[in-house]
């Protein structure tokens, strides 16, 4: 397997691979280029993105600064709005259903690492480097996240379900609820 694959199958993977990191180039560019356009340009925005993710259905809006690893593992359905500085770290698929509100500073994080120093850090001074893996972010439609949330690796959050401001997202939230703190908990149902 490419090393992109085993990413994307949620094995251990180097992140300094000449394909990844070629992948990752791109996005900076595609990012660069995004986040200094003026808003009024319309039309260029709704090309990079459409060149930048895996999907980007009609109607998404994406405010400025905006921040990603690859880019071509987001997909974000029909009538999503995402707020300025949000961090989507895609070594992982994320996908976002439609109607979606993703509010200020939300993080989606798709990649993690060993626990223990010991089993994350393999090699020795400037040789060295650290085990990486991912796991996909699913987010249903007509989903609300609040400000500052923070979404793990491996989370699935179902339809029509709000998340409230500053949550830690660190296990599957199910359809139609409320859920909010750190960690997130089903508050009540919507």
């Amino acid at each position: 397997m490419t090393e992109k694959e085993k990413m994307l199958n949620g094995d251990f993977y180097n992140s300094r691979d000449s394909e990844l990191i070629k992948m990752y180039h791109k996005a900076k560019i595609l990012l660069k280029a995004y986040n200094n356009l003026d808003s009024e340009l319309t039309q260029e925005r709704e090309n990079i993105l459409t060149e930048l993710f895996e999907f980007k259905g009609s109607g998404v809006w994406i405010e400025t600064p905006f921040y990603c690893d690859y880019g071509a593992n987001i997909s974000i359905g029909e009538n999503t709005f995402v707020n300025a500085n949000c961090m989507f770290l895609d070594n992982n698929k994320i996908t976002i259903g439609k109607n979606g509100l993703v509010a200020p500073y939300v993080q989606i994080y798709t990649a993690s690492h060993p626990l223990k120093a010991s089993e994350r850090i393999i090699g020795k001074g400037i040789e060295s480097r650290y085990l990486t893996y991912a796991k996909p972010v699913a987010i249903g439609d007509n989903v609300w996240i609040g400000g500052n949330s923070v979404i793990f690796p491996g989370v699935t959050i179902g339809n029509n379900v709000t998340i409230g401001a500053g949550s830690v997202v660190t296990k599957n939230i199910p359809d139609n609820v409320l859920a909010f703190g750190n960690p997130c908990e089903i508050k009540k149902d919507l």
